[in-house]
């Protein structure tokens, strides 16, 4: 099983606010693999709502995400992905 490990900076203006944190939620739904984002003392599942928005994520801070699983690899791509096009948000 594949353990991944990427170091990533929330980019939009709110953070990983309500609608972003569904968007993930969804995301990570979709494949075979556990997923985890971890910012400062703070560790979320990335399929859980609630854990997302518990981290208070805000924009320009750096998290931490780890997959593990037959599909961490394609979750990690689409994740950092989601991230980086700033959950489709207009800033």
């Amino acid at each position: 099983m594949a353990r991944i490990e990427r170091e990533i900076t929330i980019l939009n203006k709110l953070g990983l606010h309500a609608r972003a944190a569904t968007k993930l939620a969804i995301l990570a739904n979709e494949f075979d693999a556990n997923i985890f984002l971890i910012q400062g003392e703070k560790k979320a599942s990335a399929a859980s709502v609630l854990g997302l928005l518990m981290l208070e994520t805000g924009m320009g801070k750096k998290i931490r995400l780890i997959a593990d699983g037959p599909d961490a690899e394609p979750a990690m791509e689409a994740i950092c992905n989601l991230i980086n096009a700033r959950f489709d948000e207009a800033s």
